[in-house]
């Protein structure tokens, strides 16, 4: 079975892909420090506790966070001995090769989206993913990344507001009653909400009228559903698209014969 892990600049995530389907999706933050053998007591605790019996065989890696994949090769090698393919490094085939300015590293948690949002909807899309930041994804016709946006995540953009004015306290983000708050809360609630609401339809109608073709914009990350309440924002909502781009890329990598 294929072990596919998605690691952020906030939580990991780790999914069992039986070829069909996704057995479990385990999560966990995001630690440099955590040792193979640490990852390993986590992972095998949950599934007993879950009763889920998995013979892991294969291995695939996307993260942000260059310094954690060290000890996740180390976990593919040592508890489950294979290697695991990484995607971003140069034996990690794509389905489509992005086409950006010459030098340009792209995230591979973007590539992921890329290539999952695109072998589920086709092409002409923007993929819009909630994560520690906001991204925004665009795909080609082919199914190539050509570009897109980044913006400061909404959890982000709640703690820097909080840690420079010290009398504005800690909210939830949740969709607010009315738009003119009348207290601290509801004031901050109002402003996140609607604001993030506003960057997103702005920056996706600015993209739409760049790239000169219809597309279709697709949500993806924790707090997709919370926003699509806002607005018309988007024609669909994936809440696996990352996971499952992984398991895309893996088949093609099979299929090439590159593992």
């Amino acid at each position: 079975m294929l072990l596919a892990i998605d690691c952020g600049n906030t939580n990991t995530v780790f999914s069992i892909w039986d070829g069909e389907r996704f057995l479990c999706t385990l999560r966990t933050s995001t630690e440099h420090q955590r040792t193979a053998d640490q990852y390993f007591v986590w992972f095998s605790t949950l599934l007993a506790h879950h009763r889920i019996e998995a013979k892991i065989d294969e291995v695939i890696i996307s993260s942000t966070v260059p310094r954690v994949v060290f000890n996740l090769r180390v976990l593919s090698d040592r508890y489950f001995n294979c290697r695991p393919l990484v995607v971003g490094r140069p034996d990690c085939l794509l389905p489509h090769a992005p086409r950006v300015d010459m030098g340009t590293q792209v995230g591979p948690d973007r590539l992921v989206n890329t290539a999952a949002a695109f072998d589920r909807h086709g092409g002409d899309l923007i993929v819009v993913d909630f994560g520690t930041a906001t991204t925004f994804d665009v795909v080609a016709e082919d199914g190539a990344y050509v570009g897109g946006v980044i913006a400061p995540g909404v959890n982000l953009s709640l703690e820097a507001l909080h840690q420079a004015a010290a009398a504005l306290p800690h909210v939830d983000v949740t969709k607010p009653q009315k738009v003119i708050g009348t207290n601290t809360v509801a004031c901050m609630q109002s402003g996140v909400f609607w604001g993030y609401v506003g960057l997103v339809s702005g920056i996706c109608d600015r993209i739409r009228a760049e790239y000169e073709r219809p597309m279709r914009i697709i949500g993806t990350g924790g707090l997709a559903p919370l926003f699509a309440q806002g607005d018309v924002l988007f024609d669909t909502i994936e809440d696996d698209l990352t996971m499952h781009g992984l398991t895309v890329i893996h088949a093609y990598n099979k299929t090439h014969g590159a593992i």
